[in-house]
């Protein structure tokens, strides 16, 4: 009989870190699928924390996934350490899980999704942010599932 008392994966939000936005995404362990769900505008990288936390208490997630944006080589970032910086200051103030991903190539590829739907650039309209939170969301779920 396990007597651990680490609750069970059920539902994910993904964040794509970004100084000026940071995209936000929903994930189900159950489906194993991820989906865009909004963008929290941020000043320098700090983001509305009121907003997070209702995000958080809407969602309730059992877990945060933030996206790790490493080199090309695989090697840290100015912009992989201040991500690493908002995952743990999540971490700190909701005191969930929170985990790390690399996200190299996810903002490429969501935009490469929106051109094939037919969005010709004018990405401050409808930022890619969300898209990409999900491809980093989903990647984590790939992997870990």
């Amino acid at each position: 009989m396990s007597t651990s008392t680490a609750k069970p994966l059920r539902l994910l939000l993904g964040f794509d870190y970004g100084s000026k936005q940071i995209g936000v995404a929903v994930g189900q362990v159950v489906t194993g699928q991820a989906r865009e769900l909004c963008v929290l505008k941020a000043q320098n990288g700090v983001p509305d924390w009121q907003k997070v936390e209702a995000l958080i208490r809407e969602w309730q997630p059992d877990a945060l996934v933030v996206g790790l944006p490493l080199n090309m080589d695989g090697s840290p970032s100015e912009m992989s350490e201040r991500a690493e910086k908002f995952a743990r200051r999540l971490h700190g103030r909701f005191n969930l899980p929170v985990h790390t991903h690399d996200e190299r190539l996810t903002t490429f590829e969501a935009k490469g999704q929106r051109l094939a739907q037919g969005q010709r650039g004018g990405y401050r309209d409808n930022p890619v942010d969300a898209l990409a939170a999900a491809l980093l969301l989903q990647g984590w779920l790939e992997q870990h599932l």
